[in-house]
C-alpha cells in the first residue's frame, strides 16, 4: 500500500504574532523621531529644526510612495531578480484584511506597515551627513527620488522572494545592507557632489545639546528591539528572542569599546562617544544578530565599536564633510556587521550556515561580500547622480549667507529656542503694563 500523503496545513492568522508585529512596527516608527533628536542635538543651535525636519519629512513622503507603488516594487512578484511588481499592491487596492503574508501567520497589511517603517528611516539616516547646507525642497525631492530609485529596488534584492541577493543566500536579518550600507553609501555619494560646510575644519561645530543626543540614542536603542526582533515576522521558534538578546549584548559591547578607545586616544569618556558607540553596535548587529550566538554578538559589537570610533576621524584625513558621522557609523558599521557573519555565524540561529570560526569555511563570507559591495556601489553611484541632477536643476545647497546665518531661519522661518522671553527684551517689555515697561526702558538706558 502506498504511504498516505499528508498535506501541510495552510497557515492561519495568529493573533499573538499579529499583535507582536504591530508593536514592533510602532517601535520602528518611533526610531525616526528618535533619530531626529539624535541628529538634532548633534548640530549647532542654528540648524536644530532643519535637522529635525529632515527626518520628519521622510515620515510623510515615503509613507505615500510606499502605498502608491513602493511596496509593490520591493515585495511584488519578482522580475529578473532586480525588481518586483504586483498590481494588487498598488495603492493597496488588492489587499484584503484577512489576507496573510505568504508562509506566515500575519496579515499582508501588517507586513507592509512593518517594512514601511524601514523604508522611512533609511533616507532619514542620510540626512545626518548633510547638516547645515541643503535646501529643504531639494532634500524632500531627493528623498522621493532616492526611495524610488535606490531603496525600493535594494529592498527587493535583499528581502524579496526572487531578489538576487536573497537567492544567493546573503544574510541580512534586519537591514545591514538594505538600510545601513545603503544609507551610508548614499551619504558619501551626496557629499561628494555638494561639498563641505562653510568653515569645515576651521570653525568649531560642536553639538549644541548633548542631552538631546542621549535622548535620541535612548529612543533608537529602545525602538531597535522592534527593528531587529520583529524582522523574524513572528515569535514562535525563539529566533526573534535570540535577536532581541543579541541586540542588547552587541550594543553594550560596542558602547564600552568606543568609550575605552576614546579614553585611551583622547583622555575622556564622553556622552557623545557613549551614544555613538551604542548606535554603532546597533548597526552592526542588525544583519548578524540572527546568525550569531551571544558570545559572537559581543565580538561583533566590540569590533564595531572600536573600528567605527576610529573611522569617524577619516573625514578629516580625506577631506569629506560627513557632518554627523553617517559614513563612520552606518556605512562602516553595516559593512562590519554584514561581513562578520562570515566568521561568527554559529549555525544555531536563523539557519544552519556556519562561519569560518565555527567550521564553515569562507563560503558565506564571499556571499556577504557580494551583497555588501554591490549595494555599496549601486547606492553610491545612484545617489551621486540624483544629487547632481537636483543640484543642476533646482539647486541642492542654500546660499553661503543663509548657511552662515542659520538654515533654520532661512528654510523654516523659525528657531529652535526663543530666548526673547527670558531676561527681558522687546517682546517682554512690549506686553508689560505701561509703568513697568517704562521702568524697564529706563533701566536699559541706564
Amino acid at each position: 500500500m502506498a504511504p498516505a500523503i499528508t498535506l501541510a496545513a495552510e497557515p492561519e492568522l495568529s493573533a499573538a504574532n499579529t499583535g507582536f508585529m504591530l508593536i514592533c512596527s510602532a517601535l520602528v516608527m518611533l526610531m525616526t523621531p528618535g533619530l531626529a533628536f539624535f541628529y538634532g542635538g548633534m548640530v549647532r543651535v542654528k540648524s536644530t529644526l532643519n535637522m529635525l525636519m529632515m527626518s520628519f519629512i521622510s515620515l510623510g513622503i515615503v509613507t505615500i510612495l510606499w502605498v502608491l507603488y513602493g511596496f509593490s516594487l520591493a515585495f511584488g512578484t519578482d522580475s529578473g531578480s532586480i525588481i518586483g511588481w504586483s498590481s494588487d499592491y498598488v495603492g493597496f487596492t488588492g489587499i484584503g484584511t484577512a489576507d496573510l503574508w505568504s508562509g506566515y501567520t500575519i496579515p499582508v497589511y501588517v507586513f507592509a506597515v512593518f517594512q514601511l517603517m524601514f523604508a522611512i528611516i533609511t533616507p532619514a539616516l542620510i540626512s545626518g551627513a548633510l547638516a547645515d547646507r541643503v535646501k529643504f525642497t531639494a532634500w524632500a525631492l531627493f528623498v522621493a527620488l532616492w526611495a524610488t530609485v535606490v531603496y525600493f529596488p535594494v529592498a527587493h534584492w535583499v528581502w524579496g522572494t526572487g531578489g538576487w541577493a536573497f537567492e544567493l543566500g546573503v544574510i541580512d536579518f534586519a537591514g545591514g545592507t538594505a538600510v545601513h550600507i545603503n544609507a551610508g553609501a548614499a551619504a558619501l555619494g551626496v557629499i561628494l557632489v555638494i561639498g563641505k560646510r562653510v568653515g569645515f575644519k576651521k570653525d568649531p561645530m560642536r553639538p549644541h545639546s548633548l542631552p538631546l543626543v542621549m535622548l535620541g540614542a535612548g529612543l533608537l536603542w529602545f525602538g531597535w528591539f522592534g527593528f531587529n526582533a520583529g524582522s523574524w515576522l513572528g515569535n514562535d521558534d525563539g529566533v526573534g528572542a535570540l535577536m532581541f538578546v543579541n541586540t542588547q549584548i552587541a550594543t553594550a559591547a560596542a558602547m564600552l569599546a568606543w568609550l575605552i578607545y576614546e579614553k585611551l586616544r583622547h583622555g575622556a569618556f564622553t556622552t557623545l562617544g557613549a551614544a555613538s558607540g551604542a548606535v554603532a553596535g546597533l548597526v552592526a548587529i542588525t544583519p548578524a544578530g540572527g546568525a550569531v550566538d551571544p558570545l559572537g554578538a559581543i565580538a561583533v559589537g566590540a569590533i564595531a565599536g572600536l573600528l567605527c570610533a576610529m573611522a569617524v576621524g577619516l573625514k578629516y584625513k580625506f577631506g569629506y564633510d560627513d557632518s554627523l558621522d553617517v559614513i563612520g557609523v552606518h556605512l562602516v558599521g553595516g559593512v562590519l556587521g554584514s561581513l562578520l557573519i562570515g566568521f561568527f555565524a554559529s549555525g544555531k540561529g536563523q539557519s544552519e550556515v556556519e562561519g569560518l570560526f565555527y567550521g564553515g569555511g569562507l563560503e558565506q563570507f564571499w556571499k556577504q561580500c557580494a551583497g555588501v559591495f554591490a549595494v555599496l556601489a549601486y547606492s553610491l553611484v545612484a545617489s551621486a547622480i540624483l544629487a547632481f541632477l537636483i543640484d543642476k536643476t533646482i539647486g541642492m545647497r542654500v546660499s553661503e549667507d543663509d548657511e552662515v546665518a542659520g538654515i533654520d531661519q532661512a528654510e523654516h522661518a523659525e528657531t529652535a529656542y526663543d530666548f526673547s522671553g527670558a531676561g527681558g527684551g522687546a517682546s517682554r517689555t512690549a506686553s508689560a503694563p505701561a509703568p513697568v515697561a517704562e521702568a524697564a526702558s529706563k533701566k536699559v538706558d541706564a
